[in-house]
């Protein structure tokens, strides 16, 4: 009788030892995104204009995909990495006033590794939500640093997000990015970690440290766009040097993972989020941001996990962002932690060379109402033209006619893809969150509010904005919310109004709640952003410091409503200019 009970004790004692030394490490991962840099901007695709030997060497080391496709702009691009489906599904329609966000039902690749135990951390631009449950917080990642917004007015020491608290930053923003990112991987060295570092640039306001510009203020370029007289020779120079930059911050991470011992099991993903932001040499590809042609959607995309993938990888097969998640998942032994179909499928086959019959596919684009469709032989564009990559990579000869099954055939996809993915995208009635008592601190920006009357915003887009000429009673400025819990809120607005037009009385009211205050003190800051513009910005806001103004404690029932800022008295020239209206939730 004791000999039968001592058997399952020596087993429960040996088998999990045996199998905890024969079971991996788990691998860490970080990703690069990196904001409007074109296939074309790195020397491993042939770029001589530049160098970018850091970025460069991932190739070496591990996988180059041939052709490799986004969105052509920001925010679904970033949603499709995130939940490994096209960007309509998740609800983001667009890039600013809120279009930008993630539905709530997706599942992010953060919450996939964070479920596995790893440590995750983002540090960056987000552009997928501001407001919790949109935050980054509240996507599966535990660290956040960077800004939530789709651009921002100046690069140097820019007011940044840290775990939804204000700071402020240090220095150029991706050297400042790239500390924390480094602070996060030293700090979980000893356990698995997903680091994300989506960096900004170079998306404009075309701005980068003088040590990177200065090798190309005056270079004469030897490649150039398709058509010389669209590029904008400036702005391509100050566009290279932003690329050197984000070369330089690879290089930094790339070197901390050697000096920790990291590398062996890390794995290293770089790709971008659109075409380039500038007629600038794309390999004579046709478009560019906001296309849904070839240079509009294709992307680097180099992948490194040494021993894992073999050195000097290319991938001819098309691929996409939206395969990043089932590919990582699957590389990294874990479950994906989704409940709705992906759309992504693992790319690990063709990186470990275990796909020999690997079948086509087709990759859709879509911005704007657009689609456009990918094969691999194949492009079927917006009006249903359709060109032979193999030989014609400019999209210069439409074949439609001498091809029409095929034409055809994807013509038929691209109808059945819009009617699955477009209905109902347009509209859009999701209203701004509040009141969250796991993150009682609430920013509602400019860009997230709509202006009434003579206010208007400081510029076109309205990602960065303020808004400025309040000057009348019958103005206002709302925003739409939907408060989570009822109770009381400390209200704060970050304002400037010069000493000649303080005394106005503004009020805050929300349903049948309403609060008062006066505009006593001054604070009237310069334009900051233009002293550090290679060249003149195309669209973004300068900024301002702005100073926080403490309104009071309003009264929020739950529910949604219109917030809104209104003036009862307008003393002077103008209420005062406002940047965002902050709301904490008191205990």
């Amino acid at each position: 009788m004791k000999a039968i009970q001592l058997l399952p004790v020596v087993a429960v004692l040996l088998l999990p030892a045996a199998a905890c030394a024969a079971a991996p490490a788990p691998p860490n991962v970080v990703v690069f995104l990196t904001d409007d840099q074109g296939w074309g901007d790195l020397s491993v695709h042939g770029n001589i204009n530049l160098a970018t030997p850091n970025i460069d060497s991932l190739a070496q080391a591990g996988a180059l995909f041939d052709r490799f496709y986004v969105c052509p702009v920001c925010s679904p691009t970033r949603a499709e990495f995130l939940t490994g489906r096209y960007h309509p599904r998740g609800g983001v329609r667009g890039v600013s006033t809120g279009a930008e966000r993630l539905d709530l039902n997706e599942r992010t690749i953060a919450d996939t590794f964070k479920a596995a135990g790893y440590a995750t951390g983002a540090f960056g631009k987000w552009h997928n939500g501001t407001q919790w449950p949109y935050h980054p917080n509240a996507r599966g990642f535990d660290q956040y640093y960077g800004f939530t917004s789709g651009h921002w007015g100046d690069y140097f020491d820019p007011p940044l997000d840290r775990n939804g608290q204000p700071v402020q930053g240090k220095v150029f923003i991706i050297d400042d990015l790239t500390d924390r990112a480094l602070e996060f991987i030293e700090s979980n060295q000893r356990r698995p970690f997903f680091c994300y570092l989506p960096y900004n640039t170079p998306h404009s306001p075309m701005q980068v440290p003088d040590r990177f510009y200065q090798k190309f203020a005056q270079a004469d370029l030897d490649l150039r766009h398709r058509n010389p007289n669209l590029e904008d020779l400036a702005f391509t120079r100050v566009a290279l040097a932003m690329c050197e930059n984000i070369d330089w911050n690879v290089g930094r991470a790339l070197r901390r993972l050697d000096e920790l011992k990291l590398t062996d099991n890390t794995i290293v993903v770089y790709f971008s989020d659109n075409g380039p932001n500038s007629w600038r040499w794309n390999g004579g590809m046709k478009g560019r941001k906001g296309s849904t042609d070839e240079g509009g959607v294709r992307s680097p995309l180099l992948i490194r996990w040494p021993g894992r993938i073999p050195a000097g990888t290319r991938v001819p097969q098309i691929a996409g962002a939206i395969d990043l998640l089932p590919t990582l998942a699957e590389l990294a032994g874990i479950p994906v932690a989704h409940r709705l179909p992906l759309d992504g499928r693992s790319l690990k086959p063709l990186l470990t060379g275990s796909a020999p019959d690997w079948p086509d596919r087709m990759i859709f684009s879509h911005w704007g109402g657009r689609v456009s469709v990918r094969t691999q032989r194949y492009r079927l564009d917006h009006e249903g033209k359709l060109f032979d990559l193999e030989t014609d990579p400019g999209q210069d000869r439409d074949l439609a006619k001498d091809r029409p099954a095929e034409a055809a055939r994807l013509a038929g996809a691209v109808q059945s893809w819009r009617e699955e993915m477009l209905p109902g995208l347009a509209k859009d009635d999701r209203p701004f969150t509040v009141g969250y008592p796991t993150f009682p601190l609430t920013q509602l920006p400019a860009r997230d509010g709509v202006p009434h009357g003579g206010v208007r915003r400081s510029a076109n887009a309205p990602n960065c904005s303020f808004f400025e000429n309040w000057i009348r009673p019958e103005d206002s400025i709302t925003w739409d919310v939907q408060v989570a819990t009822a109770g009381r809120y400390e209200a704060v607005i970050d304002y400037a109004c010069p000493a000649a037009d303080v005394g106005s009385t503004v009020e805050l009211s929300f349903h049948a709640s309403r609060l008062t205050g006066r505009v006593s003190e001054p604070h009237d800051p310069p334009l900051r952003g233009a002293e550090n513009d290679r060249v003149p910005r195309r669209g973004e806001s300068y900024v301002k410091e702005f100073r926080p103004f403490r309104l009071g404690v309003l009264e929020m029932q739950s529910g949604r409503g219109l917030l809104t800022l209104r003036a009862l008295a307008v003393p002077g020239r103008q209420v005062m200019e406002v940047r965002a209206l902050w709301l904490r939730l008191l205990p």
